[in-house]
Parts: C-alpha cells; structure tokens; sequence
C-alpha cells in the first residue's frame, strides 16, 4: 500500500447542518452545490451567505470544501453562469467541481489560480482523457463509476501527477455516469441541468395494454423461457401517475426497468488506494444528516484501519448496512463481490435494521435529559444507541416526555420535540437510533 499520502474521505453536504455533521464524524473534506448550476437543484439551503460561512468554518478546522458547479450549460445559462463563477472565485474554495469543456476552459483562463475538478460527469473513463485534461489545467479527475480497478491502475501510472478521486458509496444512475433523460422523456425536466426527478427509482406496473398482466410479480410467474418471443406491447405505469403508461421492451433475457443498486464498496478501500485514488468520495447531497454521519464514521473507521493495516472491521460494514438503501453492490470495481454470509449484495429493503430516532438539539444539566426532533416511532423502554463522534453507547427510553412536558407511551415521527433521561450531555453532534420493530419488518 502506497504510504505517501493517507487518502483524503470527501462527503456530501446539502446544507450546512450535513457539512457540520460530515466533518465531526470524520470527513476530510465536504462538497456543496451552488443552487443554480450545479446537478442537485434540490440543495436549495446553500446559499451565498451560508456557502460562504461554511467555507470559513471548513478552514478554521483545517478541513476543506469543494463546490460544484457541473452543469452541462445551454446558450442561455452562459452569462449567468461566467457572473456566478466571478463571485465564488473570490470565496477562497479549495476547487470548483466542473464538467463543460467551454466552461472549464474559461474558467482556468479567467482565473488560473482557482483549483478545478473534472466532474464524473464528464466521462473521465481512459488515460488520454485524463492526461488531456490535466494538459488543460485540471488539478482532480473524479473518475467515471464504470471503472475497474485494473483501469483505474493504467490511469494513475500513464498520468501519476494528476489527483484522482472515486465514489465508494451511495446511488449508482442507471445512466452512463448520470447523464440521463428518462426525466427528460417522461417529466420534460433535464437531469443534465439539474432538475432530475429520478424517475428511476419510482415504483413500476407492468402490464399490457389491455391490462391483463397486472403488476411485476404476476408477469415473472409468467416468465418466458429462452426460446419465447416475448409480447411487444408491454408498458409501464407508475402508481402516481394513473393512466401515464410508457412502453417497455423485453426480450429473451427479461424485463429492463431501471433501479440501480447502492454502490457500497467499503471493503475496497485498500486496491481502490493501492490503484491510485487519492479522494473517497460518498454520494448523497440529497440526503440526511443521519447519513452523513453514518457514512463518514463508516468510512472514516474503515480508512484509519487500512492505514495501520488493520484487518476490516464488519462492523464498518454493519453500520452502512443499517441505513436506508437499494441493495449493496461493490460496482464496477469488481466482478466478484466479496460477501460476508450475510447476502448484503442481494439484498433489499428500505431499511435493513435500524431506524434514526432523532437529532439531538438540547441537553438540560438539570434533569439530566435529552430533547430532540422525533424522526421515526419511539415506544417507551426502547433500547436507543446514542453515537457521537467519540463514542458509542445504549441508554433504555424508560420516559418519554412529549412538546407539552407530558409523560407518554409512543412518539410519533414528525410530530415534534421529545425529551428522554440521558446521564451526561452527549456533545453537540449526536444520532439516536433504534432497531426496527418487529412490527415494521
């Protein structure tokens, strides 16, 4: 294992509770989208006051902040864009992450001391791309999730002074590296400029036109064998959308819809490193701050063991597993998944056995308690696990106070500020969780 640099564990920060929340359980570096040009409109928190207080914030703890701007601009975004870039040159960000070619080459032009990433959404898949780029000025490749390790290794030894970085966990597109239009053709919002619906991950029906296959699992009962012609007048509906149906094909191999699995590659960490990745990188702007702190300790833990060549912990693994996702799947970085008895690839649940209770907001030294933000059914007598950068425990929910100071049974998700007893106060950044109930499997 290369020894030179330990590599650096970049998270998603939608907003800037997530960036603080990354940062404490682990990250190295973070990054952000600015609104209007970047593949995340959604990451509307972020805003010029708050990007730059969080640049600042990232600094005074000597961490960093990378900010994205990787849309594929029309003619009409170009100006907008260029007056954009003038000002978030002048915040000091450690690198702007881009993908047009025009865009990037003004932007080195205009401003040669700003640090530029390649977006993986430009498609980086090859040496030559990457050698061409960094001839252009580009200092980081985030490289296309549809390498193997192998081509990766080719990369870093053909162009070895370029900094390279790759996902290692969250949603995979079912798209080449994300540049899709099934949003596009079903919702006439371009994904390519930042509006993507993920249309892939909606629930399906399928049928045929006249209705008589109903949904999915009826039709795999009616599975064709090799030698079948399958109908040719198979659609798609999706529940809510009542009546919208959208043609399929199908052929001797099955049916192609298109949920992807969670890319989870937290036991490659060691041959992605040893390839020449410099920067793990976690999806998931969109996502809770729940996540981002579950991910960084994960992967965090999980660096810091490689790096004194531990061996790997499952229980990096078990955390990861506890999340909400698709089915883990190590990618393309592999043809052979390692598994670990548990059938983690294969399986398939929104959440496979844990649950967030809450995120912490105050703890009264008076009554030795904790007030938090209920997110997900809490019964009384629970054993909630309290996680904190630092440290790990349990603690029963023998009380439970409601917003009116009352004691109760039940809390309900989204219905406001509960308390529990809690010894000592726990810090600023801590997650509850609990086991999911038999109730809810």
């Amino acid at each position: 294992m290369d020894k030179k640099n330990k590599p650096e564990l970049l998270s998603p920060a939608g907003d800037f509770q997530k960036m603080k929340y990354a940062l404490a359980f682990g990250a190295d570096a973070t990054y952000a989208g600015i609104p209007k040009f970047s593949l995340r409109t959604r990451e509307l928190e972020f805003n010029k006051d708050s990007l730059i207080k969080a640049i600042d914030y990232s600094h005074k703890l000597d961490k960093k902040l990378y900010l994205t701007m990787n849309i594929f601009a029309h003619n009409t975004k170009i100006d907008s864009f260029l007056k954009e870039l003038d000002i978030v040159a002048e915040w000091n960000p450690d690198g702007i992450i881009m993908a047009d070619p025009g865009l990037i080459n003004i932007a080195i032009k205009r401003y040669p001391k700003l640090t530029i990433h390649l977006s993986t959404q430009a498609n980086a898949t090859n040496w030559t791309a990457v050698e061409f780029w960094r001839d252009m000025g580009v200092k980081r490749i985030v490289l296309s999730r549809e390498l193997r390790l192998k081509e990766i290794e080719e990369i870093h030894k053909r162009v070895p002074d370029v900094e390279l970085e790759s996902f290692v966990h969250g949603a995979i597109c079912i798209a080449y590296s994300g540049r899709c239009l099934i949003t596009n053709y079903l919702n006439h919002r371009d994904a390519n400029q930042g509006t993507c619906t993920n249309s892939c991950r909606w629930e399906y029906k399928l049928s045929e036109e006249d209705g008589s296959l109903t949904d999915i699992e009826n039709h795999q009962k009616t599975s064709f064998d090799k030698t079948t012609i399958p109908p040719d007048n198979l659609t798609v509906e999706e529940p809510q959308r009542t009546g919208e149906k959208y043609p399929i094909n199908e052929d001797q191999h099955g049916t192609y819809l298109f949920n992807a699995k969670d890319l989870c590659a937290v036991e490659l960490l060691k041959e992605i490193h040893n390839a020449g990745v410099c920067s793990f990188k976690i999806e998931g702007r969109t996502k809770s701050a729940y996540y981002t702190a579950v991910t960084a300790m994960a992967y965090r833990n999980a660096i810091d063991d490689m790096w004194l060549e531990k061996p790997f912990n499952k229980k990096n693994l078990n955390d990861l597993m506890a999340l909400s996702n698709r089915g883990y799947t190590t990618g393309f970085y592999t043809r052979n998944p390692r598994e670990f008895g548990e059938n983690y690839y294969d399986s398939r649940s929104k959440e496979l056995s844990h649950k967030i209770v809450g995120m912490p907001i105050d703890y009264d030294n008076q009554r030795n308690s904790l007030t938090f933000e209920i997110k997900n059914r809490l019964e009384k007598d629970t054993l909630v696990e309290v996680i904190t950068p630092t440290e790990r425990h349990f603690v029963t929910a023998n009380e439970i106070i409601n917003p009116k100071g009352q004691l109760v049974d039940v809390a309900h998700g989204g219905t406001g500020f509960f308390s529990i007893p809690l010894e000592k106060d726990p810090g600023e950044f801590v997650v509850l969780r609990r086991e999911i109930y038999a109730s809810e499997k």
